[in-house]
């Protein structure tokens, strides 16, 4: 049976000094940017990651967008990985971005769907592997709905379907509260590709959801319907119930963005 669809708001931010608002529920709030520059989306995850980190947002979220194209580097990212220089992709029109994220190098462009989980794995289990691959398995379901059989391969994480690469993940944590998360070549073009070597995997055949419906006869599901699809299998896997973020919660998060960043 599938997880109940996304409902509406929730209100589980508080003022500040002020204890969060009790709830029985155990809600995985949805926060769609939409197409939305890197930097921009780093910062918000961030300042999420930083209210759920001091329980000042009493609830997970997702944040779900897409970006213009960039090039990412993660703590594993090996010499040789990236293929062009800082000023070659600007040239493109390709961002050059270093962050926190584990994983080697990866790319986002127009048409992946890009999920940034904010999870307290307190409330969850504290096991960076098991988040790998309930992420992992989130997708898994979420394509199965479009009879995509897809699975994953042993020391190698990310979803794959046959031989060829769907979605790349990469995650950080702080305090068992996660940020960064995946990218699920949707309705891509795959050409930011071309200025690496995607994950680290030598020779490696990047896909998309709308090449493999195509290539089986399928209809590729719509940029919205993928989506939903996600949504519920991200809160099925977490055992969550999926609600749009309220107004309230985006507005604490905005105002984190721009407060100074206390450090240790």
């Amino acid at each position: 049976m599938r997880p109940a669809p996304v409902r509406g708001a929730s209100h589980e931010c508080f003022a500040a000094g002020m204890s969060p608002i009790a709830s029985d529920e155990r809600d995985l709030l949805i926060v769609d940017l939409g197409l939305i520059d890197y930097d921009e989306a780093h910062r918000f995850q961030r300042a999420a990651a930083r209210l759920r980190v001091r329980g000042e947002i009493a609830q997970d979220f997702l944040i779900l967008c897409e970006h213009p194209r960039v090039v990412t580097t993660g703590r594993s990212t090996k010499a040789g990985n990236l293929l062009a220089s800082a000023e070659v992709l600007a040239r493109h029109d390709v961002l050059l971005r270093d962050v926190e994220r584990g994983g080697d190098v990866t790319i986002h462009e127009p048409g992946q769907l890009v999920g940034y989980p904010i999870i307290d794995l307190k409330r969850h289990r504290q096991d960076l592997h098991w988040y790998l691959r309930q992420i992992e398995e989130a997708l898994i379901v979420a394509l199965g709905e479009w009879s995509l059989v897809t699975g994953r391969r042993t020391g190698q994480t990310g979803v794959w379907i046959a031989d060829r690469k769907l979605a790349s993940i990469g995650v950080h944590a702080r305090e068992w509260v996660t940020s960064h998360g995946f990218a699920l070549n949707a309705h891509n073009d795959l050409s930011t590709f071309n200025w690496v070597v995607p994950c680290g995997i030598a020779g490696v055949t990047m896909t998309t959801v709308t090449l493999e419906c195509t290539s089986v006869g399928l209809v590729a599901p719509s940029a919205f319907a993928l989506r939903e699809s996600v949504v519920r299998a991200c809160a099925g896997v977490f055992a969550l119930s999926a609600r749009t973020a309220s107004q309230e919660v985006l507005t604490a998060i905005r105002a984190e963005m721009v407060a100074p960043v206390v450090s240790g």
